[in-house]
């Protein structure tokens, strides 16, 4: 038996996706469970480097997880031979020249998405990574979550017969933050620092399609700054220059139609914070993060509008479906990703999650908001190098 250690320059683990999902979940969980099984008794220790702007943070950070090594010096990190793999969590504004700088110094390079701000950013850092020769992937983490991959199954196993239109319902309220401190970073709402419902959210829903349901061909788009007026960190008021809120219809390769709604700016009355809804000639299925629920054409009921018929007289419309089992056990989605992207780099194994998949993300976004400005649908052409 051999332990293989590998050095990971964390960027960004400070905030909140970064330190809960990347560095607690994922990368001391992998610890936790005594490392990465590689097969035939090798096994891949993570061993993180923290990285970032603000000492103080990175020094208590990695006080409460028992590490050592913590730096603000990204370039002197990059500059160590003995780090293999650089990854990214910082805002977008930033990460095109931290990961530039790293495929300079030869790293494999794991990111959060989006990629950059604009498509030419993420087609340039695509192509510095293809002629550097290194390994790269981009966090799609929404495919791994037990809701989907239920999805996937059903897909897969031929559930639906021909799919006909996808709709999608995400989101919840994000406080304001006078009275109430906000769940999310006061940049998201300025545009001018990289934020917005859309540059956040559309990446995601590109992947989700094109994996789950066929290429996004045509985009059209409404986005909406709901909440004009929110409070900082630091209790201080400013002007949100971003969306708050999108509403986007979708053309799919194949002719399906995808209908996403994607707001902070919204109060749940769904039992998960994202519920996807795919109707197919022989069946439909309601998808969240963990649960899905099938109809089969076999058992759909035939409902007749009336609407003098009391809700709740009969039987409710939500006890006709049917919950989907498990059949399996799931991971944290953002850990199963890393595994493989880990055992990518350990071994070889395949992995198309890359930097040109980040970057059709980040041209959806980018027509996503191009379409609501010009009020018009928008060709989605295919992301080449």
């Amino acid at each position: 038996m051999t332990r293989r250690t590998v050095r990971i320059a964390m960027n960004g683990v400070t905030g909140r996706m970064g330190h809960r999902q990347h560095l607690v979940r994922s990368i001391l969980a992998l610890r936790e469970q005594g490392g990465l099984d590689l097969g035939d008794g090798d096994t891949l220790w993570p061993e993180p480097v923290l990285v970032g702007r603000r000492e103080p943070a990175l020094r208590a950070l990695a006080e409460r997880h028992g590490l050592t090594e913590w730096s603000t010096d990204l370039d002197a990190v990059l500059a160590d031979d003995t780090v293999e793999i650089y990854f990214d969590a910082q805002v977008t504004s930033a990460r095109v020249d931290a990961i530039k700088k790293a495929i300079a110094a030869g790293k494999h390079v794991y990111t959060e998405k989006p990629t950059a701000t604009g498509l030419d950013g993420a087609l340039e850092l695509a192509r510095l990574a293809r002629d550097a020769g290194i390994r790269h992937g981009v966090v799609q983490d929404k495919l791994f979550l037990p809701g989907l991959r239920k999805l996937k199954r059903l897909i897969d196993g031929g559930f639906f017969g021909e799919i006909l239109s996808v709709r999608g319902e995400f989101g919840y309220w994000v406080f304001e933050g006078d009275w109430q401190e906000a769940q999310r970073p006061s940049w998201n709402y300025r545009a001018e620092d990289g934020g917005g419902i859309v540059v956040d959210m559309f990446p995601h829903w590109e992947y989700v399609l094109h994996e789950l349901f066929g290429r996004v061909t045509t985009v059209t788009a409404h986005v909406a700054t709901h909440v004009p007026r929110r409070w900082d960190e630091r209790g201080t008021p400013y002007e949100a220059t971003a969306d708050d809120a999108a509403y986007g219809i979708f053309q799919l390769e194949g002719g399906a139609v995808a209908q996403i709604n994607s707001s902070w700016a919204v109060r749940v009355h769904r039992d998960e914070l994202v519920e996807f809804q795919v109707d197919g000639t022989h069946g439909s299925a309601v998808a969240g993060l963990r649960g899905c629920r099938v109809q089969h054409r076999s058992a759909t009921p035939k409902p007749v509008w009336n609407p003098d018929l009391p809700l709740g007289a009969g039987d409710s419309f939500r006890s006709q479906w049917s919950e989907v089992p498990d059949n399996a056990e799931f991971d944290n989605g953002f850990k199963a990703q890393w595994e493989l992207f880990l055992r990518h780099v350990a071994l070889g194994e395949p992995y198309h999650w890359d930097l040109l998949a980040g970057a059709r993300g980040v041209q959806l976004a980018e027509l996503g908001l191009r379409s609501a400005a010009e009020g018009r649908r928008l060709d989605v052409p295919e992301v080449t190098l």
